[in-house]
Parts: structure tokens; C-alpha cells; sequence
């Protein structure tokens, strides 16, 4: 070959024009499939969400039949009080999950029922140092300016809310457990079958039993209290053979930079969702 032929050789065999399309074909593919992969975790944990917001909206439907001071007094205590307790334990629960998503993408899968266990310790001494406000609910809420009558309605609801704030300490650590995960679809079924448990309740203790608003919230507590025990069986009998390996005394240790860990994501969130229930 001469030296003018070598010369006329094209450096690329194929134009841009025929390169480009191939290339945004392939872009389009791996984002679909990303999409779907992402989707396969985010819908059920959507899905979850609005199911356990159905209890609320079905016992304040059921809070609406009865009387406007059963119904004031119902959405004082769960959204004031009970909204309180929520944002903050919810809060220190999110620490778990940065704990255990770390845990388990380094393949120390044991550490995963460690760091449970920790979490429901320090979560349980939370729900202990936050009775108070649920005992002495109706004097914080006069001093709040709430009217007497509406304040000690919602005082004796939110007494009888603690089974339902005590489940809470472990029932967000072992949502945040199995979503590190991706064990999504127990956390479905236990709200599901809360969901469906709490209508039934709902009915026989309000509409059967004439309980009033105290049988809405019995009925609140029986649900919030289902779905730990479900997903703890779940775990138990053998749905987390990698990562639940029985109780450990390890939980014991290392409970103080737990603490301050999850106390900041308490915190955090806590101020947020405060933030948000005033501009609603």
C-alpha cells in the first residue's frame, strides 16, 4: 500500500451518526432496568405506607360516627401526642438502617441481629423516658391553651395509646432490619394483615360492643402490635437465616455510640416533621 492510500484510510469505520443511537439505546436500557430493580423495593415500601396510614384514616372515620368531642379528642391524641412520639423514634430507628445497610453490604450479616437488638434496647429506654407525656397528657395539653374538656378526653385516650407507643420501639427497627435487606414483602403482609385485623376490630368493639372511642383505640393498639409480632416470627423462623443468629450479649455493648448516633437522626427528623405539622 502506498503512501497516499494510507493516508486516505479512515480513522473510524463507522460516522457518529451510526454510533450515537446505539449508544442512547444502550442508555435506555440500563436505565429501564435499574428502574425496575429500584421499583421492586420502593413500590411495596409504598405500598406499606399508605396502608398503615389507613388505620389512622379508618379510626378517625369511625371517631366521626360517634360524637365532635370523641373525634377532637381522638386526633389530638394520636396526631399531637402520639404524632410527638412517632417523629422521634422514628427518627432514632433511621440509624439502624444506616447501620445494617453497612453491615451488610461488608457481608457481616451477624452484625445485622446485633445492631436489632441494640436498637430495641435503646429504643425501649426512649419509649420509658417519653411515658410521662402520655400520663400527664391532659395538663400539657391545658397549658397549651386546649380547652378543659377537649384536654381530658385526650388525656385518658392517650393513656390508653401506651401499648400502641411501646410497639413502636420495635416495630421501626425491624421494618428498617428488613428493608436493609430488601426483604420488602413481609413488611406488606404484616400491614396488610394489620390493616384488615384493625377494620374488623374497629367494628366489633365500636359498632357491637358500644366501646365508643376507647374500643377505636384498643383496636389501634391490637394492629400496631400485630405487625411486629409477625415480622418477628418472620425473622425467627427462619426468614433471616444470615442475619438473625438468636439474642446476643453484644447487643449490651457499644449501646452509648448507639445512642448518640440515633439521638441525632431523632432529633433531626423530629424537627422536620414538627416543622411540617405546623404549616399543616
Amino acid at each position: 500500500m502506498s503512501e497516499q492510500q494510507i493516508n486516505n484510510v479512515p480513522l473510524l469505520q463507522h460516522s457518529t451518526s451510526t454510533f450515537q443511537p446505539h449508544h442512547q439505546d444502550h442508555l435506555l436500557t440500563r436505565i429501564w432496568i435499574e428502574s425496575k430493580k429500584l421499583w421492586l423495593i420502593v413500590g411495596p415500601s409504598i405500598f406499606s405506607r399508605i396502608v398503615t396510614y389507613s388505620v389512622l384514616v379508618i379510626s378517625q372515620a369511625f371517631a366521626g360516627h360517634l360524637n365532635d368531642l370523641d373525634l377532637a379528642a381522638f386526633s389530638i391524641a394520636f396526631n399531637v401526642v402520639i404524632g410527638f412520639d412517632m417523629g422521634l423514634l422514628l427518627g432514632m430507628a433511621s440509624a439502624l438502617e444506616t447501620l445494617c445497610g453497612q453491615a451488610y453490604g461488608a457481608k457481616k450479616y451477624y452484625m445485622l441481629g446485633v445492631y436489632l437488638q441494640r436498637s430495641w434496647i435503646v429504643l425501649f429506654l426512649c419509649c420509658v423516658l417519653l411515658t410521662p407525656i402520655f400520663l400527664f397528657a391532659s395538663p400539657i395539653l391545658k397549658l397549651i391553651g386546649e380547652p378543659d374538656e377537649l384536654a381530658e378526653k385526650a388525656g385518658v385516650l392517650s393513656i390508653w395509646f401506651l401499648p400502641f407507643h411501646f410497639s413502636i420501639a420495635f416495630y421501626y427497627p425491624l421494618q428498617r432490619f428488613m428493608q436493609s435487606q430488601v426483604k420488602v414483602w413481609p413488611i406488606v403482609w404484616s400491614a396488610v394483615a394489620a390493616l384488615l385485623l384493625h377494620l374488623v376490630t374497629c367494628w366489633v368493639l365500636v359498632v357491637e360492643l358500644k366501646m365508643g372511642v376507647e374500643g377505636i383505640v384498643v383496636a389501634c393498639n391490637i394492629g400496631w402490635l400485630v405487625m411486629p409480632i409477625i415480622l418477628m416470627c418472620y425473622t425467627v423462623c427462619g426468614g433471616c437465616r444470615l442475619t438473625w443468629t438468636g439474642f446476643s450479649v453484644d447487643a449490651f455493648s457499644g449501646l452509648w455510640e448507639f445512642v448518640k448516633l440515633s439521638s441525632a437522626s431523632g432529633v433531626m427528623l423530629w424537627s422536620l416533621s414538627l416543622s411540617l405539622s405546623k404549616t399543616t
